[in-house]
């Protein structure tokens, strides 16, 4: 493989759930200019005292794992796992999707989201509200087909991932 070779990675970081930890893995990203595609954060463990991150970045092989080597000597950061590189993972995605329109464009708009299998959470006589999960690939061409057809408004969840089989970050 190339150094020059830019790919996708899926990182997955468990951090002890404090005040700041958050804050600290942003700026190691913006202080050395590496770009965050996704990011999403939650506790993980029932007492709260655990979260995880998953970051969706990309780079050359060299800085991913650079990133992944900076993010592990940060504290207090448990474990740092290249996703996209260690196996099969599964990654998901949730958006909201808010298309406004009447006629044959909201009739396109639902048939395209029934094929998609999106679903409409919310509608009116000038509106839908479609919810819909998958991989970044399926959103991103629903909402391709949805621009011409009346897309308003998107909130998208950023990238949830974990590893397949009896691997486990924690």
């Amino acid at each position: 493989m190339s150094d020059t070779k830019m790919r996708s990675a899926t990182i997955s970081v468990l951090v002890e759930n404090e005040s700041g930890v958050l804050a600290r893995v942003i700026g190691l990203f913006s202080g050395r200019g590496y770009n965050i595609d996704s990011l999403t954060v939650a506790p993980v463990e029932r007492d709260g005292s655990k979260s995880r991150i998953t970051i969706v970045t990309s780079g050359t092989e060299m800085v991913i794992e650079q990133i992944k080597a900076q993010l592990g000597r940060l504290v207090p950061v448990y474990k740092v796992a290249d996703l996209s590189k260690e196996g099969p993972h599964l990654a998901r995605e949730l958006a909201l999707i808010k298309v406004v329109g009447t006629g044959n464009a909201r009739q396109e708009a639902l048939r395209l989201a029934d094929a998609f299998r999106a679903r409409v959470i919310d509608a009116s006589t000038e509106s839908f509200i479609f919810e819909l999960t998958g991989a970044t690939d399926k959103l991103d061409a629903f909402l391709d087909l949805m621009r011409p057809l009346g897309l308003a408004e998107v909130s998208r969840t950023g990238v949830a991932a974990i590893a397949r089989g009896k691997v486990a970050i924690e």
